[in-house]
């Protein structure tokens, strides 16, 4: 039974959450043609392909709608929806009056994303994916939340990253003056993890943005107005959001746990074993979107990803972790969480994210393709789990069963009515993950109880530590790809302290290079292999610092050097814990290609730019566009929206870069190659010089990659018909449906075995 916990605090205050766009009463009349409802004419392909599958479950279903994002209005199936856009509308003012027309409403908008929350009668979906301003529909899906021995485990103790001299005292780096926002259920504050040396709090804010507003299914509603900095509505709409005295911060405890893996002071309590997280100095932004039971919707996780692209610059919030998922049907190109994090990655914000707790079926399979959302976005740097087996030996470390393999199954239609898929290499790489000690909340003003996690699960994730437990000071055991995400987290921090210059392409492929491959595991299992702190630190530290703002004045030309003043590259191995860790030597491009070599540091390529996305024979070039000087709010801090074009020629790699495709082969499950093949096999080819080094770069020109007469290896090719001759599980991308209960409470999702993911593996 779960103990009770007694203490004494401040009773605080607490605001209840409000949407990020302040909902107006706008009814908007506007007697235009209107285009033939869907029913009346053929629905052609190219229209079918902008609605998400999961709406063909509940439109035209007589029975009770069995989603959260579909409700009877009046006798009528209404849905919430997503609706990503091109941008060309204007304020979206023609959209938004189309849907007040079709009898729904405009719930929220999001100008970093291009898109609305809408309700709309089901049977006007089709009227809107028709207009040739909307890429895709989406319903408003449900988001969750995925789910010190870890520093040594992680590479944190040697002398490029930090070291102790007492129990008490370290030097070296901790993420001082970097900021993370986890994005996640809350954080206590007040929990002695967040403390500084001085005793303060190093929560810096606590924000709820959960939009309450969606849950009252009204009609005719039009939320349009926007966040101008130093505005009246601004300033209302930051204090109805302000969660920083709240006595319940993390009521779930999901949060709070993720928090302390990245930035936890863990050390020095009175009963509980240090757990000191991988940045003990970093500064900690709380965005919560996700309620009491771990939920939310895809509204409610945009919303809080908006707040932090807003404030980025204000606070200096240089991460961004994201532990938690939603279903990955939909491409990385209109998926909405995916344009979230890809704007934010464009803003200079380095996304980390959980890759999904379903690499295990319920029968006991393991099963590919079920990165979750926005794991599947290529900008992203998605964390698989690793069971570390509690102890910082390397040696004997696995992925976990239960940790999401690749590849991306999202999908679109092309011009011709053929369903691709978009089959990009995840993981990026995998973190200890399995029975992490961390920060527990609690709730209450004068009596402390357990958060639900722990609450429900109090003999698998307490009983097992075995301590006294102490207010302010409690502590629990948690896996999944949700807690080594923010061993990642932490570790982007300790980069950008070391070298505020690097842009988030670089540091995932840093991270990546620097891996550590683990024995066995191949490229979709693990990725580049297991993290490295000792070694992306060190490589770090040997680029310059004016990397960054380099590319963002347009000043760093490709091949320039990018070595810092007297600094060479380090040697590609680390010696952590008294064993040698031998790096991967390759990063993920391209989303289905490997690339290797010293070019990759040693001389600026294109593909660091932030503001650049590719994958296959797609570049995107998305850039933030910043508020000028306005109600007395200093120019180029907030963003206004963003802008995307398509790239048609555009030099990504200079020459020199080794392309590592072409060793893996084809691909075959039996015979381990291409996808299948062991990272540590072709990481030992790319060390003894194997791989194919470009001649004059890689130019993408007309959606070919080409390099002056080198063909390029058109990527690692998943070909499906023969992996699933071979038995390979393949999953069709991850889809989530009411009712899923939360892989952390050990409840099979679906076809999934999640119980791992709770009380870890052994």
């Amino acid at each position: 039974m779960p103990r009770p916990i007694a203490f004494i605090v401040l009773l605080e205050r607490r605001w209840q959450p409000l949407g990020w766009m302040l909902a107006v009463a706008a009814t908007v009349l506007a007697w235009l043609l209107l285009a033939a409802p869907a029913a009346a004419q053929p629905v052609s392909e190219r229209v079918r392909a902008k609605l998400a599958r999961d709406f063909d479950r509940e439109i035209g279903s007589a029975r009770v709608p069995r989603e959260r994002w579909a409700r009877d209005v009046r006798g009528v199936r209404h849905v919430q929806a997503i609706v990503v856009t091109d941008g060309s509308d204007a304020n979206f003012a023609d959209l938004r009056a189309q849907v007040l027309r079709l009898g729904g409403s405009v719930h929220a908008r999001y100008d970093a994303m291009n898109a609305l929350t809408i309700q709309l009668p089901a049977a006007q979906l089709n009227a809107i994916a028709q207009r040739r301003d909307v890429l895709g529909v989406s319903p408003n899906r449900k988001v969750r939340r995925t789910a010190s021995t870890l520093e040594a485990a992680s590479g944190v103790l040697t002398t490029r990253a930090r070291t102790y001299s007492s129990i008490l005292n370290y030097s070296g780096l901790d993420g001082s003056g970097v900021g993370i926002a986890i994005v996640d259920s809350g954080v206590m504050r007040s929990h002695r993890d967040f403390n500084n040396a001085l005793g303060l709090s190093r929560v810096k804010r606590n924000v709820n943005t959960r939009n309450a507003s969606l849950s009252s299914w009204m009609t005719g509603v039009d939320a349009l107005t926007g966040p101008t900095p130093g505005s009246s509505a601004l300033a209302g709409y930051e204090s109805a959001i302000a969660a920083d005295y709240s006595s319940s911060q993390d009521p779930y405890g999901h949060g709070t746990h993720v928090a302390s893996v990245a930035a936890g002071r863990g050390f020095g309590f009175l009963a509980a074993p240090d757990h000191t997280g991988i940045a003990p100095g970093a500064d900690v932004y709380d965005v919560r979107v996700l309620d009491g039971n771990g939920e939310g919707t895809l509204a409610d996780a945009l919303e809080g990803i908006a707040w932090v692209i807003y404030h980025a610059r204000e606070y200096n919030i240089r991460v961004m972790n994201l532990s938690l998922a939603a279903a990955s049907t939909d491409s990385w190109q209109t998926d909405p969480l995916c344009i979230a994090v890809r704007s934010a990655t464009a803003a200079g914000i380095t996304v980390v994210v959980a890759g999904g707790n379903f690499g295990l079926s319920s029968g006991g399979k393991e099963v590919y393709g079920a990165i979750s959302s926005p794991g599947n976005d290529p900008s992203v740097i998605t964390v698989g789990a690793l069971n570390f087996k509690g102890t910082s030996a390397r040696s004997d470390d696995i992925v976990n069963h239960f940790s999401s393999r690749g590849p991306t199954r999202g999908a679109w239609t092309d011009a011709a009515g053929v369903r691709r898929v978009d089959n990009l290499l995840k993981p990026d790489l995998v973190a200890p993950g399995n029975r992490v000690i961390a920060a527990a909340s609690t709730t209450g003003s004068l009596f402390a109880s357990w958060n639900k996690l722990a609450s429900d699960n109090y003999g698998a994730l307490v009983s097992p530590i075995g301590v006294t437990q102490y207010a302010g000071e409690t502590v629990m055991l948690m896996s999944g790809t949700s807690t080594a995400a923010p061993v990642v987290a932490g570790t982007v921090a300790l980069m950008l302290q070391a070298n505020p210059g690097l842009t988030p392409p670089l540091i995932k492929a840093i991270l990546q290079y620097s891996a550590q491959p683990v024995a066995g595991a191949n490229l979709l299992q693990q990725g580049a292999g297991m993290l490295n702190v000792d070694g992306a630190v060190a490589l770090a530290k040997a680029l310059r610092t004016d990397i960054a703002s380099g590319i963002e004045a347009g000043t760093l030309t490709a091949g320039t050097s990018l070595l810092r003043s007297g600094m060479t590259l380090p040697a590609f191995t680390s010696t952590l814990n008294g064993s040698v860790a031998n790096w991967s030597r390759m990063v993920y491009a391209g989303g289905n290609r490997i690339l290797s070599g010293s070019a990759l540091f040693t001389r600026h390529q294109p593909l660091w730019d932030a503001r650049l996305t590719w994958a296959g024979n797609s570049v995107r070039r998305r850039v933030p566009v910043y508020w000028g000087w306005v109600n007395g709010q200093p120019a180029n801090v907030f963003v206004r929206t963003f802008t995307e074009t398509a790239l048609s020629n555009q030099t990504l790699v200079t020459s020199g870069v080794v392309d590592g495709g072409p060793l893996t082969g084809v691909s075959s499950l039996v015979g381990r190659t291409g996808v299948f093949l062991p990272t540590a096999t072709l990481a030992g080819w790319l060390a003894a010089g194997s791989g194919t080094a470009l001649s004059q770069g890689l130019v993408l020109s007309e959606g070919l990659v080409l390099s002056e007469g080198l063909v390029l290896s058109e990527g690692l090719v998943l070909s499906e018909g023969l992996v699933l001759s071979e038995g390979l599980v393949l999953s069709e991308g991850l889809v989530l449906s009411e009712g899923l209960v939360l892989s952390e409470t050990g409840v099979p999702l679906l076809q999934y075995a999640t119980q791992g993911a709770l009380d870890g593996e052994p």
